[in-house]
């Protein structure tokens, strides 16, 4: 009917998931294909209808007042599937400790008081024996391995609750659900590996920030599409990628600086690397985090972080090129004078 029509342009609006089995089917079709931001294409408020609705779609595709929104080829798409899988995998395996953690307390067991991961080798050893009916806060502490077993006289004190038969049904099940998350992760991750395979190269140059590790650069490829050519500049990328201040002034007043709504599959794994970065040792961005900080608080620290990265990514990806990172003391060659400044006076001020 299109093609009958001579339609030269399409214009659908990003609703959803309800967008996607007409785009897959119209993306080859010989009109110039456009999925746009339903707040690029918002109509005046009033009377509306899905047939006002596609009017003013098609006029404001006639007359070029809006642009597409980025799209990935297949290969990345089913990338990005299986990606955003994983991390829907791994935040409910995250649950299913946290429920487990509650039972332990409403059983008396404060272990994750004493054990940074409850299900961990020495952790699920203690559970497996509880599970089995040993209740001997002493005996169970025995079981602890490797640096545990340096706290055992608060191990022992913190075994010492009440579990009875029901909390270890219940613990069971938790246990198992874990098992098969667990399971289900590593399948994911399987397939991601596989579905990596062209783009490892972009991988391997993306990890060599700071911060970044290999599951938070499939991410990052998942979902910027690891083609740099569709950003005009690093400030589009970040800008897409929602970690610039937001743009709302009026008559020389400035409402609001808030960082526009974005991915959050991309903002959650930037915020994982930053806040890794930021506790490395010696490197930029360890220093522009602590830098910020002191004078914004950290949560700014943390998106400046991610923009940063962000803007190293899109250079490396441009020049095929590692990361260089300039430094811990960065800011000090920049601005020696500034710096000095600063010493003399935080001297003065503890009296000397």
């Amino acid at each position: 009917h299109l093609v009958a029509q001579q339609v030269t342009c399409v214009v659908m609006e990003a609703t959803s998931a309800y967008w996607k089995p007409f785009y897959y089917v119209l993306e080859d079709g010989p009109w110039e294909l456009m999925l746009v931001n339903a707040r690029h294409a918002r109509n005046m408020p009033g009377r509306k209808t899905d047939v006002s609705d596609a009017a003013w779609l098609a006029q404001l595709g006639a007359h070029g007042l809006v642009r597409g929104s980025f799209v990935p080829p297949a290969p990345i798409r089913a990338l990005r599937d299986l990606t955003r899988t994983r991390t829907a995998l791994t935040r409910e395996r995250a649950r299913e400790v946290q429920r487990l953690e509650k039972l332990l307390e409403d059983a008396g067991i404060k272990l994750s008081a004493v054990a940074t991961d409850i299900v961990g080798v020495s952790g699920r050893a203690m559970l497996e024996a509880l599970i089995a009916g040993q209740c001997d806060p002493e005996v169970l502490a025995d079981l602890a391995k490797r640096k545990l077993r340096w706290k055992l006289p608060e191990l022992t004190e913190a075994l010492d609750g009440r579990f009875e038969d029901h909390h270890a049904f219940l613990a069971r099940t938790h246990l198992d659900l874990i098992d098969h998350l667990t399971k289900a992760i590593d399948q994911v991750t399987t397939r991601i590996e596989e579905a990596m395979a062209p783009f490892r190269g972009v991988r391997d140059l993306i990890v060599t920030v700071p911060g970044i590790s290999t599951g938070v650069a499939d991410v990052i490829i998942a979902e910027t599409g690891a083609d740099m050519t569709r950003f005009p500049s690093p400030g589009h990328l970040a800008s897409w990628a929602g970690t610039c201040p937001g743009a709302n002034e009026s008559a020389g007043r400035v409402k609001s600086t808030h960082t526009r709504p974005a991915n959050p599959y991309l903002k959650g794994a930037l915020g994982v690397a930053a806040m890794a970065a930021a506790r490395t040792k010696g490197t930029y961005l360890a220093a522009k985090h602590r830098r910020i900080a002191t004078r914004r608080g950290p949560l700014k620290a943390v998106v400046a972080v991610e923009h940063a990265m962000l803007v190293a990514i899109w250079h490396m990806l441009n020049e095929q090129a590692p990361y260089r990172d300039p430094g811990a003391d960065y800011y000090t060659r920049l601005n020696p004078d500034k710096t000095r400044d600063r010493a003399i006076d935080q001297l003065r001020v503890i009296g000397y």
